[in-house]
């Protein structure tokens, strides 16, 4: 058994609304000593401008190894390359519909794709409500394929006092899903008190 492979997390971007979920799975990794490498979209470029006062160069930066997203033949986008997943935060519908079908036009949804057909975590912090069911039946056909779907929903038992406890709480949920423990996650029944002592 091979033990010491690189610790590489594949990090997407897309353009829905939410790119602040993309920016701190990034300072997780750099927390968790992770190797990350970042797929943005040319659409999460214009929200990044939208959303925050960061530049394309500030959210690169974050990253250890940065691919544009023409670049399909990247490392990334080969099933040889180890790594231990992907996440997509935020995952727009268009990115997950590319996914589903399995017609990828980038490298963002090869290397989702890749990611499913090498069975890794594949995680998408879908954003967009609400859903019709064309959407939900490509949510399906996902799951059904091992993606793993993790809308960044706040958890409120942990009483958020700003928008960033809710977006690093949901991030650290994701993280999660591939074994990995980040300091900023509040836990039920470890950092937060259970109701009566027992968990409902």
């Amino acid at each position: 058994m091979i033990t010491d492979r690189p610790r590489r997390l594949v990090v997407g971007i897309s353009g829905a609304s939410g790119v602040v979920l993309g920016l701190r799975v990034l300072d997780a990794c750099r927390d968790l000593g992770l190797e990350s490498h970042l797929i943005a979209s040319r659409a999460a470029m214009l929200t990044l401008a939208q959303e925050t006062d960061l530049t394309p160069t500030d959210l690169m930066a974050r990253a250890d190894v940065r691919y544009p997203p023409a670049q399909v033949g990247a490392a990334v986008a080969s099933g040889s390359f180890h790594t231990m997943g992907m996440i997509i935060a935020p995952c727009s519908v268009r990115t997950f519909s590319e996914i589903a079908t399995g017609v990828t036009s980038s490298l963002l949804t090869r290397a989702a794709d890749v990611t499913l057909k090498e069975r890794r975590p594949l995680v998408l912090m879908v954003r967009e409500t609400p859903l019709h069911l064309g959407h939900l039946r490509s949510l399906t056909t996902l799951a059904e394929m091992g993606a793993i779907i993790a809308p960044p929903l706040p958890a409120f038992y942990a009483r958020p006092a700003s928008i960033a406890e809710m977006v690093d709480q949901s991030v650290g949920r994701a993280l999660d899903l591939f074994g990995l423990e980040w300091r900023s996650v509040k836990r039920w029944g470890e950092s937060l008190e259970t109701v009566g002592g027992e968990v409902a």
